[in-house]
């Protein structure tokens, strides 16, 4: 609702008018307030609901001289809406053909407040559980729903994430993000951990969008070919920049469907797995030094702060330098380009981001029954979340023009 624009005064004479009104009706106590309050919002829905079939008809009650149809009033149906209120007694008037298909409250409608099952699909994509969405649609409206009740609305969302899984997408990306989540599902008597896949898309104009959640077995590079070969089948000719972990064979199942694709492995994973053993007392310097590596000003500086790195810390820890010169190739990729567009991809943190809000959707559910119910939840908290994401990055213009530089033979004028 807008402001109150009424005066100080106004507001008084208004209130002291409601109060006579009240006084009239034998308003006493607060039960009879929300009683009184019910009647009059019976009577607002039923005089719309005779506008709206005056204006179906064509002709007013009785104006019988105006009546340009052979279809007429015939009565009224009796009709009871749940409210917060409690139960609401209306008439619904009806017409003789029975084509008069009321608007303000639908024919099938039995809640003042809004469709249930919306209800019910809004309070699953925030993670609560059937139980807990039972409890509030009784606490609010008075009505009992069941475990299955609940089930069969939400399944009603399968076929809208099938269709959404198999759209159209863009024929170029500027960057793809692409990591794994991982949740517990019940299957065939067990509760195994299971991979659920995504790529997130930034569009050349800026735009980020979720290309896909795919829900498999622990995360393998054989299973992200098959989402990329699924991505080119939808419509997506080329990545300019595909960002990643550092999960063995990534790189191969990207070149294998995106060979001109430029792979970026994520430095914060790359530290986080060479770094887990680290001791404690050690931990805050050789960060230090492991900084001036990835935080160098370009690839030459990088490749003599690593040289340094290992000669001081190779004794002690030598698989750290090993590891980041064997991915050095896929490491080093940020570093041909400016600062803007090295701070969008020297990290999967927007897709890592992303997860984590799915993960704190679905904390209270610790196994889910299968796949599906899993993927449903998924897709309504994702739904959730992207309502969020308005507009482009702000320094999106200066990436732009440093994209339309470096890859000006494969985007398209």
């Amino acid at each position: 609702m807008g402001k109150d624009k009424r005066t100080p005064r106004e507001r008084r004479e208004q209130r002291k008018k409601l109060f006579e009104v009240m006084q009239q009706a034998g308003i006493e106590n607060f039960e009879d307030v929300q009683e009184f309050f019910k009647e009059m919002v019976g009577t607002v829905l039923e005089n719309g609901l005779e506008g709206e079939l005056e204006e179906e008809l064509g002709y007013s009650k009785y104006d019988y001289r105006n009546k340009q149809t052979d279809n007429s009033r015939n009565g009224y149906t009796e009709k009871t809406l749940k409210t917060s209120l409690g139960d609401m007694e209306i008439t619904i008037p009806r017409d003789r053909k029975g084509e008069f298909d009321p608007q303000l409250v639908k024919k099938n409608q039995t809640t003042l407040s809004g469709d249930i099952e919306e209800k019910i699909l809004s309070m699953y994509a925030k993670g609560m559980t059937t139980s807990d969405i039972e409890g509030h649609i009784r606490d609010i409206y008075g009505i009992s729903v069941s475990d299955s009740t609940i089930s069969r609305v939400t399944d009603k969302i399968l076929p809208i994430v099938r269709e959404w899984q198999q759209r159209p997408l863009e024929s170029i990306y500027a960057v793809v993000f692409m990591d794994a989540v991982h949740f517990h599902v019940r299957s065939e008597g067990q509760i195994i951990k299971k991979a659920v896949y995504v790529a997130i898309g930034v569009q050349m104009d800026g735009i980020r969008d979720v290309l896909g959640m795919w829900v498999g077995e622990n995360e393998s590079a054989k299973f992200w070919l098959s989402l990329l070969n699924s991505l080119r089948n939808r419509g997506v000719e080329d990545i300019l920049i595909a960002c990643v972990d550092g999960l063995t064979g990534f790189t191969n199942a990207i070149e294998a469907v995106y060979p001109k694709t430029e792979i970026q492995q994520c430095i914060i994973h790359q530290i986080r797995n060479t770094t887990r053993f680290i001791s404690y007392k050690d931990i805050k310097e050789l960060m230090a030094d492991l900084k001036k590596v990835y935080a160098a000003v370009d690839e030459q500086t990088a490749l003599y702060e690593l040289d340094a790195f290992d000669e001081k810390w190779s004794g002690k820890y030598p698989k750290i330098a090993i590891s980041w010169r064997n991915n050095w190739a896929n490491l080093a990729t940020y570093f041909k380009y400016p600062q803007e567009v090295r701070t969008l991809i020297y990290t999967t943190n927007s897709i890592e981001n992303f997860n984590r809000q799915l993960r704190k959707v679905t904390k209270a559910k610790s196994v889910f029954p299968t796949d599906d119910s899993l993927l449903k939840m998924l897709y309504l908290a994702m739904m959730d979340i992207t309502k969020k994401w308005t507009g482009r990055r702000k320094d999106w213009g200066q990436i732009h023009s440093q994209l339309e530089i470096y890859f000006a033979d494969r985007i398209p004028e």
